[in-house]
């Protein structure tokens, strides 16, 4: 049984939300969990950099006495790295890159049994449906979680950009005629997850 925690994205806006999420993640798996942070959504020339910042910031909304022992997902070694983790975490970004890295791999079977975490880009991925922010537009996923996935839903994301401002709830509507329409949709405000064991 692999434990998914499914997050929108966004959580560190919201350091009460984000204090909830990793209660989650580390739940049950004491004081020094092993935590595998992946940055396959993003361009290979900022992992490192993003690993620095979240080794950095990540401690101020751990549970009080939890320590993990992080280490940063490498896709040459990707395969021995989760089978010595607890928790797998895929961060957010590129929805096309994300889908690009995971399919080099044999998921969920390499997983399974870990926790596993995504945000934005990477729930997305596991999802069968999804309706991506930054191509506004129905995509599919990889399908190992039989749901449809939004996310940010009704935040600020988008508002900067030059299209205007993100329509959420036409979104919210092509999505629920998209695809498989009998597959409960995820349209999550950021910050908020879901837990779905499988």
């Amino acid at each position: 049984m692999t434990k998914y925690v499914v997050n929108s994205g966004g959580a560190r806006k919201y350091p009460e939300k984000a204090k909830g999420f990793f209660a989650e993640i580390f739940k049950g798996l004491g004081q020094k969990p092993r935590l595998l942070l992946c940055y396959f959504a993003q361009p290979r020339e900022d992992w490192e950099q993003a690993f620095t910042q979240d080794k950095e910031s990540f401690p101020s909304v751990f549970p009080d006495g939890v320590q993990p022992l992080i280490e940063m997902a490498l896709p040459n070694i990707f395969k021995e790295q989760i089978k010595n983790c607890d928790v797998v975490y895929m961060k957010g970004g590129d929805d096309h890159l994300i889908q690009y890295w995971l399919k080099q791999f044999d998921i969920p079977a390499i997983w399974d049994g870990k926790v596993v975490v995504t945000n934005s880009a990477s729930s997305n991925a596991l999802s069968k449906h999804f309706w991506t922010c930054d191509w506004r537009q129905n995509m599919d996923g990889l399908g190992i979680l039989p749901i449809k996935f939004l996310p940010h839903y009704k935040s600020a994301y988008g508002d900067a950009d030059s299209r205007g401002p993100i329509d959420w709830e036409k979104g919210y509507k092509e999505l629920e005629s998209y695809g498989d329409t009998s597959l409960f949709i995820y349209a999550l405000e950021e910050g908020d997850f879901v837990v779905i064991e499988k």
